[in-house]
């Protein structure tokens, strides 16, 4: 648990293991995974693609990894990815795809994060000797910067319709599907049917300290370990880590909703402050996004939004969070969070705006 002083809203990558993860890594059996002979490190494969329902998994260091992978799997250099824009391969990771891969993002803009089928499919050129192919659908649930928005399977069944129409492969960015998952009250292979791939987070909401796997066909995930090797993921005596990922897989889940209903409680409180805009109603799974709309104590007057300013402020008073512009500020719950501590995060959140 993160000590009582700081409550460390920046993301839910900063949980520790618990007892029973630590537990767990320094019993583990172990090999050299490169060479494919790490039996905790199968055992966990073999469980997140039946988490997940697919074929077959491979197990690496990191989400961006294993989306680049994806990417560099199913791509070939200089055809395009189309993509959200504010989606996480786009921001986050980068220019990986470019720098390691070849590939061009075509971004798409939305409203909240999953673009409209009719913006995909215009944003996918014709077969044309001087343009561009596109290869790749790239669609990411839950969404990180629009909110940790949930789409459910009414809305991405017409992108993979596009996705099939144009014959272009059609990956996942889940690195939190299992928060997608228990906010739409559905199992998980749900929202990954249809998907040519898949990449979720160990190292997320679910609490293990290092890890993500890529999921997809037996032939998909042969490929992958030659990419991830490429990319430097070969790993050794591995199992250490991935005996806490197991852990995760199959005991994070029951953490997610208390971090749902925190970040709601979170949202409610806050839209009632004076210089804070947010909608509550779309905080749907454990992250929010809220706007400075006004000069909030420790803010410029010059500069009402000051995002930067206040997150200064808020750490000064135990509140560690992430400012995303100028005038927006990202929190995030995890299970190394209490509500009573939530609580203690409004009453400072209260204060500072009282001041203003």
């Amino acid at each position: 648990m993160a000590s009582s002083e700081t409550i460390d809203l920046r993301s839910d990558t900063v949980t520790r293991p618990d007892a029973e993860m630590r537990r767990a890594m320094a019993e583990a059996e172990v090999g050299d995974d490169v060479f494919q002979e790490d039996p905790t490190v199968r055992r966990l494969e073999e469980e997140a693609a039946e988490a997940v329902g697919t074929e077959a998994a491979l197990y690496v260091p990191s989400g961006t990894m294993g989306n680049q992978v994806a990417l560099h799997v199913h791509g070939s250099p200089g055809s395009e990815v189309v993509c959200e824009a504010s989606s996480h391969i786009v921001l986050y990771e980068m220019g990986a795809m470019a720098a390691l891969s070849g590939l061009l993002p075509r971004t798409v803009p939305s409203a909240d994060g999953l673009p409209a089928p009719q913006d995909v499919e215009a944003a996918m050129p014709p077969e044309a000797p001087y343009r561009s192919r596109t290869r790749i659908l790239a669609l990411e649930n839950t969404h990180n910067m629009a909110g940790g928005r949930v789409y459910e399977r009414s809305r991405i069944e017409p992108l993979l319709a596009v996705g099939r129409k144009r014959g272009v492969a059609i990956h996942l960015d889940g690195a939190r599907i299992f928060n997608a998952a228990t906010a739409l009250g559905v199992e998980v292979p749900t929202l990954v049917a249809g998907f040519d791939s898949v990449m979720f987070c160990l190292s997320k909401g679910l609490g293990a300290p290092v890890g993500s796997l890529v999921c997809g066909s037996r032939e998909f995930i042969a490929e992958a370990w030659r990419v991830r090797r490429m990319f430097g993921g070969g790993m050794r005596q591995v199992g250490v880590i991935a005996a806490a990922g197991r852990v995760a897989l199959h005991r994070g889940p029951e953490h997610l909703r208390q971090d749902h209903a925190n970040a709601a409680y979170l949202a409610a409180e806050l839209g009632e402050l004076p210089g804070i805009e947010i909608a509550p109603a779309t905080v749907e799974s454990n992250i929010l996004i809220f706007r400075l709309t006004g000069w909030f104590h420790g803010a410029s007057p010059e500069v009402p939004g000051d995002a930067a300013r206040l997150v200064s402020e808020l750490g000064e008073r135990g509140v560690l969070a992430i400012p995303v512009s100028r005038d927006q500020v990202r929190l995030v719950t995890h299970r190394d969070v209490s509500r009573e501590q939530i609580e203690r995060a409004v009453a400072i959140f209260r204060d500072l705006a009282g001041g203003a």
